[in-house]
This record gives C-alpha cells, structure tokens and sequence, in this order.
C-alpha cells in the first residue's frame, strides 16, 4: 500500500475479530503494530495475514495487562496515533464461573492501556465493546440511548465498566475515544484463512454450527423453543466480521481526521436484522447443502429472547453499514471450518 494513513497498535489483533481487523486496516492504508498474548489466538493466523494483505505487521507476543511489557512495546514503536483494542477474555458462561478472572483481565489491561497512551501522548482509542452493555432490554431494536441493565455476566460487567471509564478519561480531554457495540459477529474471510478458533467448546452459535456439521461435535442443541418470537427460538443480529471490522477503519479514520462531535463517542455495530436461531440453521443448511444434526433443549439462564440493533448512529455519523448478508456468513464460516479440518489446526 502506497499511502500510509498512520500507525496504529491493534490489541488482540491475532483473534477472531482483530485479525480481520488488521486486514481491513491495510488494505485502507494503514501501517499496524500487533499485541497478542496468543492466550485464545495462533500464531500461524499472522503468516496468513501476510498472504492475505502482503505485508506483515510488527508482532508483539505481550499481556496488555502487564503494563511493563505494553510499555517496553510503546517505547519501541514510535509515532502510534491510535489503538484499538480488543485484548480481553470473552467467553460469557466462564465468566459467570470465574468473574474476578475477568475483572482482573479486562479491567487491569484497559487501565494499564490508558496510562501507558498518556504516558507516550497517544490520544486516540477505540474500544470494543458489546452488545451485552444492555443486558436483557425491554425492547428491540436497541440504540445507543437505550439504557443499560444489570449486565447478565462479568464479560458483560467488564464492557460496561470499560465504557464508564473511557467515558470518564475522555472527559478529561486526555483522550478521543469511540467504543463500538458488536452485536453478533460470524463468518470468516473470504479467502478462508482466517475465522473463528474457538479454544474447547465454542460458546457462539456459528463455530457450534460448524463443528456439529464436521462431525467435531455430536450434535448442536437449541435452548429453548418457546420464547415469545415467531419460530419460539431467540432471536439476534449477527453481522460478518469483515463488516465489523471495516467499522473499525471508520472509527480510525473519525478519530485521526478529527471528525468526533464529542471526545466519547458511542456506535451500535449490527446489521439492524433480528434473525432467530433457527434461522441461521435453515441458512446453514440451505447454503452448503446439508443437514444438521439439532435438537430443542432447556432455555439457558440470562438468554433474552429479542436482541438486535438500531445503526442509524452508525450510517450517518461513521458513515458505515453492513453489507454482507446471512449466506455470505454462512458460506463463509463453513468455508474456514473445511480449512481447519484440511490444516488439521482443531
């Protein structure tokens, strides 16, 4: 890539979301610095970064939450205008069973961050956050005013409590900062080098999915098929990771062309579709051409029934919108499935 638009240190950039990331980041004209503790990531997903983007960003095999060794990185890599960050532990139901993990992870590596940007005079943040910030809400579609509830996990806690801080740095006018809500990221890229690795036992529908379908797990079970939605089953908004990694593009681009109304700016990021479990399945199925093996069982605790997004924020401030549609992420997702069983990397 000829133009160079900035440098900016990706946090967790080797995971499902963040490798996407980068990609998109250089293809827009970006140079990246990647910070990884490999602790849910692999290292090969770096070399197909490369084969992808032809180039390979610097790489960092660091805990964000070990501030002396974010600071050595900081010291190093000069001139960083921004970060984004993803470094942190995700898995809902283990945080409900380990929540001080969570705290300790999430919360630690987001301060440390922050100081360590203050201490090198790097004011631009985005953050990622999530859809779980509103907990179980009254009604769908949420937007960015919706209030928040009592969050439903620790994970979910860490993400409120993420946002209140920068919010409250941002005040200080330290820091510009954009957090951005995911909803529910699938797919994988197109060229099938890169998706979702889940460690164990996927806790995402789509990685099940796709499992159930390899024969990696027996079969995949829906929880619960008497919730008040038209099929019974819950339903969600599930974006493509490549569109949400092209929101974070945007948000650089916001941050570091100075574009930000306010020095804390919130973005729902989904494709404002609810679509049922169900759904996905029948896609699933429809898509690739085969059955699954799928049975209804007992509602999960802390499942709300309707959860999906309003990104009218999103498409006249960030100038952003999803694009790609239910088949793609299907298609997609069970495209890097075929490639980890070829790769044997599951």
């Amino acid at each position: 890539m000829d133009i160079n638009k900035g440098k900016i240190l990706v946090t967790g950039g080797l995971g499902f979301i963040g490798s996407h990331t980068v990609v998109e980041l250089i293809a827009a004209g970006y140079e990246v610095v990647i910070a990884d503790d490999l602790s849910n990531a692999q290292l090969f997903i770096l070399d197909n970064i490369e084969k992808i983007s032809n180039a390979k960003p610097s790489f960092y095999q660091i805990d964000v939450a070990d501030k002396i060794s974010l600071s050595g990185v900081l010291n190093k890599e000069k001139n960083i205008d921004a970060v984004i960050h993803f470094a942190a532990f995700k898995a809902v139901g283990e945080s409900v069973k380990e929540p001080l993990k969570y705290f300790r992870n999430n919360l630690y590596s987001l301060i440390n961050l922050l100081e360590c940007m203050n201490e090198k005079q790097i004011s631009n943040i985005v953050f990622s956050s999530s859809a779980t910030v509103y907990g179980d809400p009254d009604k769908s579609p949420v937007t960015e005013t919706t209030p928040f509830k009592k969050a439903l996990s620790a994970y979910g806690s860490t993400k409120q409590t993420g946002e209140d801080i920068l919010e409250k740095v941002a005040a200080t006018k330290s820091v510009n900062a954009i957090s951005l809500r995911y909803f529910n990221p699938v797919g994988a890229h197109s060229s099938a080098l890169l998706g979702e690795l889940p460690l164990g036992i996927p806790n995402n529908l789509l990685p099940f999915v796709t499992q159930t379908a390899a024969g990696l797990r027996e079969k995949l079970t829906v929880y619960g098929n008497d919730y008040n939605t038209p099929d019974g089953t819950c339903i969600r908004d599930y974006i493509h990771v490549v569109d949400l990694a092209k929101a974070h593009v945007k948000s650089c681009d916001r941050l570091l062309q100075n574009q930000q109304k306010n020095n804390y700016e919130v973005f729902n990021i989904g494709t404002g579709n609810g679509v049922s479990v169900l759904e996905v399945i029948q896609a699933f199925e429809k898509y690739n051409n085969l059955k699954l093996n799928y049975s209804i069982g007992a509602k999960r605790e802390g499942d709300a029934a309707v959860m999906y997004a309003d990104t009218a924020l999103a498409e006249s401030k960030l100038g952003w919108k999803a694009t790609l549609d239910m088949g793609e992420m299907v298609t997609s997702a069970w495209k890097w499935q075929l490639y980890i069983r070829q790769h044997k990397l599951n």
